[in-house]
């Protein structure tokens, strides 16, 4: 009885790590499109990957060079945030969805909003899981009053790095410290 305990508790911590590794690769797309960080954005694809997004039909690195220049012209900065996941794995393949919600402070101080799913192959090649196949299934968009942002007015509020579009994002630093002083606003 406990070996076959362990061999089902080995399993499962088989399938645990393969779903956190294929999460990870999920990011990377994500945060290297945030970023501007077309390294870490392409280390989310196999370089054979077929992604299909919007009007666009083809492979990573020209899915990059679209999709940055689109969002560089057009926002100041944009969010994919990644909800819900569901992971079916069969082996070395493995199809997800993926739930997501786009931000993105456009140009012109409008905010736009957009919802869909990322529907994925997986594959691990080389012990290493990343997108061999993408669909975006945009389903609702809409725009959001814009507001002024807040604590603009905060002097010091930039003192532990300003957020932009590349590797000079605070989200790089290491090791992360503060430079601000205490203040707790009465």
């Amino acid at each position: 009885m406990t070996t076959s305990l362990n061999t089902d508790r080995n399993a499962r911590l088989e399938t645990l790590l393969d779903r956190q590794d294929i999460l990870d690769t999920l990011t990377r797309f994500s945060r290297g499109m945030d970023r501007f960080d077309r390294a870490l954005f392409l280390s989310a694809f196999h370089t054979d990957a077929t992604i299909a997004a919007g009007d666009f039909v083809g492979g990573p690195a020209d899915l990059y060079d679209w999709a940055s220049a689109m969002h560089a012209n057009g926002q100041y900065a944009t969010h994919h945030n990644l909800l819900n996941l569901t992971v079916d794995i069969d082996g070395d393949t493995a199809h997800t969805e993926l739930y997501y919600l786009f931000v993105g402070r456009n140009r012109d101080d409008s905010n736009w909003i957009a919802g869909g799913r990322y529907i994925d192959r997986l594959e691990r090649r080389a012990d290493e899981w990343r997108i061999a196949l993408r669909t975006n299934a945009i389903e609702w968009s809409g725009m959001v009053p814009t507001m002024p942002l807040p604590f603009a007015d905060v002097a010091d509020i930039h003192l532990n790095g300003t957020p932009s579009r590349d590797t000079d994002d605070p989200s790089y630093r290491r090791p992360l410290t503060n430079n601000r002083e205490p203040n707790i606003p009465g």
